[in-house]
């Protein structure tokens, strides 16, 4: 199931809270911070992380075409690494392959991406 999951979302961005979530929250306090934090609307498509302060749950909260939608892990033994902020430091802009990784454990910082190719559609000149 886990290494499915990020499949299922399809091209959906992905959005880690930066700060650690207080687990109890359901989807009202969920979508709440989503509104209020990220300032975006959960109706999106766009999946939300949140990470406790032990850093051994998870939750995700997404809308999946007619509700929303969580989905929750707690370790029995470990820890999720939390990744690096960005320059805001309210939220983690993450991919597929990033939320595949941290499930599975990974170390985030040890993996190194190739260069691939982007289309950057602000480019208008054939040569970008």
């Amino acid at each position: 199931m886990l290494s499915s999951f990020p499949s299922l979302l399809g091209p959906a961005k992905i959005y880690l809270y930066a700060k650690p979530a207080d687990m109890r929250k359901s989807f009202n306090g969920l979508t709440a911070i989503v509104q209020s934090e990220f300032r975006r609307d959960i109706r999106s498509g766009d999946v939300f992380l949140f990470l406790n302060r032990r850093l051994d749950r998870i939750k995700l909260i997404h809308w999946d075409q007619d509700g929303l939608a969580i989905w929750m892990k707690r370790l029995e033994r470990g820890t999720f690494q939390r990744p690096r902020r960005s320059v805001s430091g309210e939220q983690v802009a993450m991919d597929a392959t990033d939320l595949a990784l941290l499930l599975s454990g990974i170390e985030l910082t040890s993996v190194k991406r190739r260069v691939r190719y982007s289309f950057d559609s602000t480019c208008v000149r054939p040569s970008c």
